[in-house]
């Protein structure tokens, strides 16, 4: 019995993987990913009140970006979300999802733009 025990103890030691894939996380994992989701929020904080980019334009690029990298490390490090879980199938609904939305978003801001390129001139009337 104490060898069970011992090897069970083992086990959750590392990381866990079942046979669907999905692994436990272990602390340090925890950690990293906490870590590393910090520093991706300062630095946009940053960005933004001290200004070191100088463009406004810039400044939303670089928010954006640094938005979905930590989009991605918390995927990896807190949702545990790879190719292998689930037999792949968490991988390809969230590549699905993302093709919807770029689709939603692209159909949106080109027909609002269509709009805008066609929309008859209006009169202002001053009174």
């Amino acid at each position: 019995m104490a060898a069970n025990s011992h090897e069970a103890g083992a086990a959750h030691a590392g990381a866990h993987v079942h046979d669907s894939g999905e692994a436990h996380g272990t602390v340090g994992g925890y950690v990293t990913g906490f870590v590393l989701c910090a520093i991706l929020t300062v630095i946009p904080f940053w960005l933004v009140i001290a200004g070191p980019l100088g463009d406004a334009g810039l400044t939303a690029l670089a928010v954006m970006a640094l938005g979905v990298a930590q989009i991605v490390v918390q995927m990896i490090f807190f949702l545990h979300m790879n190719r292998r879980s689930e037999g792949g199938w968490t991988f390809m609904a969230f590549v699905f999802t993302i093709i919807i939305i770029l689709i939603a978003v692209t159909g949106s801001m080109w027909v609002m733009h269509h709009l805008d390129l066609n929309m008859m001139p209006m009169k202002h009337e001053l009174p």
